[in-house]
């Protein structure tokens, strides 16, 4: 499987380093941050998340921080990039958050860790749940209020209603002041769109890839029911049919596997009793027209030898000057546009969570519930 696996800074500082096979020279993470920070081969500017040179080398980059994998056999790119992931959300669901002093400060946890989930070199299990039973270390928290906000969970708050300050930087397996765990649930709805603009305006292509992401600090994890929109329809086959009907029309979609489907083809729930840690009920794929949160339209005007003026303030506005005046049939190329956004509490498919049943241990029991949205750019381009 892999060689080493180490965690790099922005600076290129080695956090974290396992060295299980001893198979690759001890200097890899200096020549591998080498080589991506002045990566300028095949016409691109970032390195690749899978490369050669001398060794296979594997990395996804989460928070600033890089996770790379190193190996000198023919091993699956997707089946390393998926355990890089895994490997950082099982971190971040001990840690409560991800960077680089929560990674110093509790650096014997997390070699604990790794040592639970990989052995020489081998994937042993990235389950959240099932490392309770091997991982005894308790994490030091960072104090969360001094932390710069680094995602979209960070902006998820409606009018005077907050979410608690600790709500996605705490540990699973902390419990907070007083021996006792808060009890609360979160559901994250969130989608990537990408959008392809003609130069006339025109939408070229169109693409949702969306998820619905939980993170859970129930104790004795409970049953949960979910439930998703009754007119949610499933495969390209419904497009006819449901054109027209306001009825939100998936090309495809998988589930976590603690998801039960005895009742979702009736009425569209999932049951369901959620592992520690944060993990993803349902993925899904969506390219049936929408109407997107932003136009672009682009239009080029010739502004002659000047520079936009000083003093001047222009929105959403930007003028360029070609060094080479234009002759004859000669033609300038440009572009293209992109643009990029993060949209809290809406998103574009139209998919909702109707309600969130927990089953109750007794009546007085009635955990917090979060549910809540986000649309971001994936990739939003207009030509020119």
């Amino acid at each position: 499987m892999i060689s080493q696996f180490f965690v790099l800074s922005q600076r290129g500082d080695n956090i974290v380093f396992r060295d299980y096979r001893s198979e690759v020279p001890k200097g890899s993470a200096e020549v591998f941050f080498r080589k991506v920070k002045f990566w300028k081969e095949d016409g691109q500017e970032e390195a690749p998340p899978v490369f050669v040179d001398g060794v296979n080398y594997f990395h996804v980059k989460v928070v600033g921080l890089l996770f790379v994998a190193t190996t000198r056999v023919n091993v699956s790119p997707s089946l390393v990039l998926e355990l890089l992931q895994r490997i950082a959300r099982v971190i971040k669901d001990y840690l409560g958050v991800l960077n680089e002093e929560s990674l110093r400060k509790n650096f014997v946890l997390v070699y604990e860790l790794l040592d639970e989930v990989i052995d020489f070199g081998y994937v042993q299990t990235t389950s959240t749940e099932v490392l309770k039973s091997y991982v005894f270390n308790e994490p030091i928290v960072v104090d969360a209020a001094r932390l710069q906000p680094l995602n979209p969970a960070s902006i998820f708050m409606q009018g005077t209603k907050r979410m608690p300050g600790t709500a996605v930087t705490k540990s699973v397996v902390a419990n907070e002041p007083g021996g006792r765990r808060r009890e609360e649930i979160f559901v994250d709805i969130i989608e990537k769109i990408s959008v392809t603009f003609s130069s006339s305006g025109y939408i070229l292509t169109s693409e949702i890839d969306g998820t619905i992401q939980m993170k859970s600090y129930l104790s004795g994890n409970p049953e949960i029911r979910l439930a998703l929109n009754e007119d949610l329809s499933i495969g390209r086959g419904d497009y006819r049919s449901s054109f027209g009907s306001g009825a939100v029309i998936l090309d495809d979609c998988n589930f976590h596997e603690s998801v039960r489907l005895d009742n979702f083809d009736m009425d569209r729930t999932l049951n369901l009793v959620p592992p520690d840690g944060e993990f993803p009920v349902m993925n899904y794929r969506m390219t049936q027209e929408f109407k997107p949160p932003f136009r672009i339209n682009t239009l080029i005007e010739e502004a002659g030898s000047l520079k936009i003026v000083g003093g001047s303030e222009h929105t959403l506005r930007a003028k360029l000057t070609f060094s080479q005046e234009v002759h004859g049939n000669l033609t300038k190329e440009s572009g293209p546009v992109s643009m990029t956004f993060t949209i809290p509490m809406y998103n574009v498919s139209r998919l909702q969570v109707k309600y969130l049943q927990i089953a109750k241990k007794s009546s007085a029991y009635n955990p917090y519930r979060w549910v809540r949205y986000v649309t971001q750019a994936n990739s939003y381009v207009a030509r020119l």
